[in-house]
């Protein structure tokens, strides 16, 4: 975790789990696009219940301080995908994943040219990247895998490594499946850090002591304090205390 935060409303408020960055397959799956109902992240409080949801706060943000978690992002996923086998029929299709094959199937509602090519079946080997986008508007939405040395702008209408979704109560239930095959492919923090080495030439770097990577660490954690208590997120109290004990440290 990041941060917590609890908002209250007229008749309800909403606690807030915020999470690393990278932390979990199926926010990076997503993009942040799940609606409020599904969003595994967000609760909704009635207002005879804002005490235990303030309680509930004030410790969890305490726990954070206390254990100094870090809310940098981190460079490999810290929670599991969806449990497999995964099978799940919405839009245009049924998507299927046994933890190393992904099964596209098509129903009566898919278009001709792409219920033409019949069933596909994907090695996870294959794929280098999952979407899932929720229908918004007239736009509708998909599941979409970007297969290796086949990269297509087809719709996903035509796509055949994609299951057009139309914005019916079970496209959510895609997301799983687009969370359990990103939960085994690269972590994307890793891929990239991967191509940034390959690019940048090989300079020497001078030798970092362990005081002076313990200190740098310490500066670091002091920023991120003053920008959670520029957010809000730490109350003056806290941030004077977690402070107080950085600067001891150092």
């Amino acid at each position: 975790m990041a941060g917590i935060s609890f908002e209250q409303g007229k008749k309800s408020g909403r606690l807030r789990l915020r999470l690393r960055d990278g932390a979990d397959p199926l926010l990076h799956a997503t993009g942040g696009r799940l609606t409020e109902p599904h969003d595994p992240y967000q609760l909704i409080v009635e207002s005879d219940r804002y005490g235990v949801a303030e309680y509930f706060t004030d410790e969890v943000r305490g726990a954070l301080l206390l254990d100094q978690v870090p809310a940098d992002p981190v460079t490999a996923y810290l929670l599991p995908g969806p449990a497999v086998p995964l099978s799940v029929s919405a839009g245009d299709g049924t998507a299927s994943f046994d933890g190393e094959r992904i099964r596209l199937e098509w129903n009566w509602k898919t278009e001709d040219a792409k219920a033409a090519a019949g069933t596909r079946t994907l090695a996870l080997g294959e794929i280098t990247d999952v979407e899932w986008q929720p229908a918004v508007g007239l736009e509708n939405g998909h599941l979409r895998f970007t297969v290796r040395n086949a990269p297509t702008k087809a719709p996903p209408k035509y796509d055949p490594n994609a299951v057009e979704l139309w914005g019916f109560k079970k496209d959510p239930l895609m997301a799983l499946v687009a969370a359990a095959v990103r939960a085994r492919l690269p972590h994307p923090a890793r891929t990239a850090t991967a191509t940034l080495e390959d690019a940048r030439p090989e300079l020497p770097s001078p030798p970092v002591t362990a005081a002076e990577d313990d200190h740098d660490a310490l500066l670091r954690r002091l920023r991120e304090l003053g920008e959670l208590h520029r957010a809000g997120v730490l109350t003056d109290d806290e941030f004077a205390l977690a402070k107080q004990a950085i600067l001891k440290r150092m």
